[in-house]
């Protein structure tokens, strides 16, 4: 099996690119006219982040994350590769289990010594198309497209689907909610499409501080 550069199996290794996108619509046209199979209809995800008692996990950029939506999953990644596929592809160490209780996993991250630091939501519809997956991602902030797989099969992938322009992103979606709160002077910490109800988010709030 291949390894990644920190002699991790490559099983565990996720390298995907983040898009902003104005409209959904076209991009799932475009799929269906290049082929693309979907492989999961539209679904609601619901996600509960975790950290320790301590706080460390967010600043040392791990993610605890427990999500339900055609299925339950406990997820661990680590902060990206600082080598990385791209400029613009975020690299970083991935693991799943699959579950069938939502309740009693986080029962027992709980008695861990684990607390819910965020909850959010997203309505994701999931394609293949070649040798990369493609999601279509509708966050409470705005549209996004993520393609997931090896860093040339991922341009070409962006290429044929017409986003070259688009804003691209290494950070996840927590993150970006960071810089929007920020920018927008937001208080509430959950990214729930209730809270995001009538608020309309710019481009430009998911922009870096130049601070």
């Amino acid at each position: 099996m291949a390894e990644d550069l920190n002699g991790q199996a490559a099983r565990y290794l996720e390298i995907e690119a983040k898009l902003l996108v104005e409209d959904l619509g076209p991009i799932a046209g475009r799929l269906a006219a290049l082929g693309a199979i979907q492989r999961k209809p539209r679904v609601l995800e619901r996600n509960v982040r975790y950290d320790d008692a301590a706080g460390s996990l967010i600043p040392a950029g791990i993610v605890l994350r427990l999500r339900q939506d055609s299925q339950i999953r406990l997820t661990y990644k680590e902060r990206p590769a600082e080598v990385l596929a791209g400029p613009l592809v975020a690299q970083r160490f991935e693991a799943e289990v699959t579950l069938d209780d939502f309740e009693t996993m986080a029962l027992i991250l709980g008695r861990l010594g684990y607390h819910p630091v965020m909850a959010y939501e997203k309505y994701r519809t999931t394609y293949e198309l070649g040798e990369v997956e493609i999601v279509l991602d509708e966050m409470p902030y705005g549209l996004f497209v993520e393609i997931e797989g090896r860093p040339e099969p991922i341009e070409a992938a962006i290429e044929a689907l017409g986003l070259s322009g688009c804003q691209r992103f290494r950070e996840s979606y927590a993150q970006l909610f960071d810089r929007v709160r920020a920018r927008l002077g937001l208080t509430f910490t959950d990214l729930t499409f209730a809270n995001f109800a009538g608020i309309s988010v710019p481009p430009e709030a998911f922009a870096p501080s130049e601070d």
